[in-house]
């Protein structure tokens, strides 16, 4: 029958017809499908083999693995199914086939190579073997001093080393060639001889038959040609589990020849959330909790992550996300995230919640009690945003971000002198006023030459002199990660090598310092000459940033103009990533990357869509700042109450409520004093300046001690502390801080009480003044009637022990 329409609406149709008839139904979407992880086997010598793991698909996300699933080799000639791996029997092609009820998957399998000899690599087998037994670990022969007179390089990274200590040092004793297996390295880690280390492996093992192999094929050393790893890959790479569940994980080692082998017995794993999942030494990994475990494994110097979600056993109906508010992308991938783990929003905080938390997030000041009546009054739907906006012009705004700042570059008298330390102090603050844009304040820093006390960013050369400091103290300030480690050896849980380390290192190789006439003055300037020698080749590296191009060494450029490009470029995802973390961990009081200082790879981020999204609008907006605080706090992610609801309870990492925080030290001091009208008196500062003003920490308050100031000596969020003590219990009943503000004579408690203020007044005031809000209606009866009964000359220290009842009360040392 003749189409009736026109030829190209009649040929769509037929399309859609086709497409129709022989798409599969929609139903079909929700059954579990079988995959087998790898789906492509190459087995291509005689001695490769590959673990298989037969896991379950449901609608896109991989669940575990099948229950009894039954193994066949369509040519079994080809190759064998061994205990829970496939063997290869001769050259050519088959398929591994799996059936579980009535599921089933297959994988191509290639076999080639078998009638090649074959021959243990050192670098690649030996030193695999050494690394998973614990041979060459820090607690065994790779600690510094080694064991016994017997050293290795840790985890291996030095195989030329290796390789002459076993096969030359202590005249070779270890090895004995003509009879591999009466050889130390084997007698010992065996059992056969005392061995302080314990058995190690056993006779017949795979690691038993590796070594002796190696030593009888003539002790091949590591070779330059030899087969580099490029990368490791590990299979599945996401699971969704529940708790009881067990996961096999396969890992495949990516070489620089092509050449891909299954090496997920020689891995060393690790669980970064042992309260969710845990892992053995065979890469089995157990589901013991819910939120979301990383899984990291490392072989030969690479890393790499899996990542095991677990929901919370929540019945939270989809539309509960569906129809939650969203403001921006951070709603949007929250709320993603939440659905993925079965975790419910909490509501709204209350306008008197989100004003207070405001201030003190951006400010690091409470609002006066004028401002929390304006604002609890103000009936516009878009205060919240005006608010945003009006605070980010505050002068509180420089003061906090200033201190803030002068924390991460260790702003400090105990290490500079006043005059250089006033001068580092003031360029901080004066950039932070102009809003200069992230980056162009690390290129200033990083590249900073003349004098300390006209060009305050040079100071940081100054508090940071050797090459080695500098790179571990830039590394932790502007990427967010410490490399100290790769100073001795390769990373053990990132993959810095030590290459890499003194190549980055060899950038600052040419800067040096002079002192000159002023208290506190140097010059910093740059030679063009001068390299810095990496100890274990006894040669310099090339001048090189971490992920970069190297410089030569005849290159006359100040090698830190390579780096701050480097360093700030957009295209470098450790940089926006850092600071969008700091940003963030400010905010909410943990960061997507916890903790802020440490975001290596093995400790990925709680939501990793997130943070990439937040660094690519950090570079979108060209590192501003403010508006990237501007986007946090106007989500509704930021804006939800800190009141957990019963499904969200144990919530620590996915922002499914506000997290309450204590206030940091000097924001509770300043806290206190801005209370009670009695501001706190800095030695050698005028009279009325706040803790946040202060531009050094080396300022004596024991107050500003017990809560935990940091004192500016590292470069690591670690050195300021939240953690309740007794110390800080006792000093707010007791302490002199508190009481002694309270009981000043022209505080604000006495202004009150001379301006004959209405004791229902007054109570309101010191509400709205510590905690923002107005007293309830029972807070208020309450407070009344105990004020009324007192005698007059009583009406003081009733009011004193009211305000010390309030600051010293969990609502006001904590921000929620």
């Amino acid at each position: 029958m003749p189409c009736k329409y026109p030829p190209v609406a009649c040929v769509r149709r037929i399309l859609l017809a086709v497409v129709l008839t022989f798409a599969p139904a929609a139903v079909s979407l929700a059954q579990d499908q079988l995959v087998l992880l790898p789906s492509q086997i190459t087995l291509s010598n005689s001695q490769a083999s590959q673990s298989v793991v037969a896991e379950q698909l449901r609608q896109g996300k991989m669940v575990g693995p099948a229950d009894k699933a039954t193994w066949k080799v369509e040519n079994p000639k080809i190759a064998e199914w061994q205990d829970g791996r496939l063997v290869p029997l001769a050259n050519g092609k088959t398929k591994l086939i799996a059936q579980a009820g009535e599921l089933a998957a297959q994988a191509e399998v290639v076999v080639s190579g078998m009638e090649l000899p074959f021959e243990w690599s050192f670098r690649n087998h030996v030193q695999a073997v050494l690394t998973k037994t614990g041979c060459n670990m820090g607690a065994c022969h790779g600690a510094q001093a080694g064991k016994k007179g017997f050293k290795l390089s840790l985890r291996g990274y030095d195989a030329e080393g290796d390789y002459r200590t076993l096969t030359r040092q202590a005249r070779g004793r270890r090895i004995t060639q003509d009879d591999p297996a009466r050889s130390l390295i084997l007698t010992k880690p065996t059992g056969l001889l005392p061995h302080g280390g314990g058995m190690r492996f056993e006779v017949n093992s795979r690691e038993f038959q590796i070594v002796s192999e190696w030593i009888a094929s003539g002790l091949t050393p590591p070779k330059p040609e030899d087969r580099r790893i490029s990368h490791l890959e590990i299979l599945p790479k996401n699971a969704v589990l529940k708790p009881g569940q067990t996961q096999p994980l396969v890992v495949l080692a990516h070489f620089n020849d092509g050449h891909r082998e299954d090496v997920t017995r020689w891995v060393k794993y690790d669980s970064a959330q042992l309260d969710v999942a845990q892992v053995d030494d065979l890469g089995r990994v157990t589901v013991v909790g819910y939120g979301e475990g990383a899984i990291t494994v490392w072989y030969l110097s690479k890393v790499v992550v899996a990542s095991v979600t677990v929901p919370f056993d929540n019945q939270v109906p989809p539309e509960v996300f569906a129809k939650a508010a969203k403001r921006n992308f951070i709603d949007e991938l929250v709320l993603s995230k939440l659905q993925d783990l079965n975790l419910p929003p909490s509501d709204d905080c209350t306008d008197a919640e989100f004003l207070r938390r405001a201030y003190l997030d951006l400010l690091g000041i409470l609002p006066t009690p004028d401002e929390t009546r304006k604002f609890l009054a103000d009936t516009s739907p878009k205060k919240r945003d005006a608010l945003i906006d009006a605070l980010l012009e505050r002068p509180e705004f420089v003061d906090y971000w200033s201190y803030k700042w002068s924390d991460l570059l260790l702003v400090t008298s105990g290490r500079l002198k006043p005059a250089a330390m006033w001068s580092y102090y003031n360029w901080i603050r004066n950039n932070v006023a102009a809003n200069t844009p992230w980056d162009e304040m690390a290129r200033r820093v990083l590249t900073a030459t003349g004098s300390t006390l006209e060009n305050g960013a040079v100071n940081y050369f100054v508090l940071h002199k050797d090459p080695q400091d500098l790179t571990e103290t830039t590394s932790q300030a502007f990427l967010g990660m410490s490399v100290n480690c790769a100073r001795c050896h390769n990373h053990p849980l990132e993959k810095w090598t030590n290459d890499q380390y003194y190549g980055m290192a060899n950038l600052f190789s040419r800067v040096r310092a002079k002192d000159v006439p002023g208290d506190g003055n140097q010059i910093v300037y740059c030679v063009d000459e001068g390299e810095l020698i990496q100890p274990v080749t006894g040669r310099p590296q090339l001048p090189c940033p971490l992920d970069a191009d190297p410089l030569t060494f005849d290159d006359p450029q100040d090698r830190r103009i390579k780096l701050a490009q480097w360093l700030t470029a957009a295209e470098n995802p450790y940089f926006s990533r850092a600071i969008a973390n700091r940003v963030w961990a400010n905010f909410f009081g943990v960061g997507i990357v916890e903790s802020v200082d440490d975001l290596r790879l093995t400790n990925p981020a709680s939501n990793e869509q997130l943070m990439d999204k937040l660094s690519e609008y950090l570079v979108q907006e060209k590192f501003n700042l403010k508006s990237l605080m501007r986007h946090i706090m106007q989500s509704k992610t930021y804006q939800r109450s800190s009141v957990p609801q019963p499904g969200n309870v144990g919530d620590r990492r996915f922002y499914s409520r506000y997290f309450p925080k204590r206030l940091m030290a000097e924001v509770a001091l300043d806290a206190v004093s801005q209370v009670t009208g009695d501001p706190t008196k800095f030695l050698g500062y005028p009279v009325g300046w706040r803790a946040l003003q202060l531009p050094d920490s080396n300022v004596n308050s024991y107050f500003l001690n017990a809560f935990g100031r940091p004192e500016r000596v590292i470069t690591c969020e670690c050195e300021r502390t939240a953690e309740p003590s007794v110390v800080q219990a006792m000093h707010l009943t007791n302490g002199d801080t508190i009481n002694n503000k309270l009981q000043a004579k022209s505080n604000r408690l006495g202004q009150l009480l001379s301006a004959k203020t209405k004791p229902d007044a007054i109570i309101e005031e010191a509400y709205l003044s510590s905690l923002s809000r107005f007293p309830t209606a029972a807070e208020k009866s309450a407070l009344l009637a105990a004020f009324t009964a007192e005698p007059p000359d009583q009406h003081r220290a009733f009011l004193e022990d009211m305000y010390w009842s309030l600051l010293s009360s969990k609502e006001f040392l904590f921000n929620h």
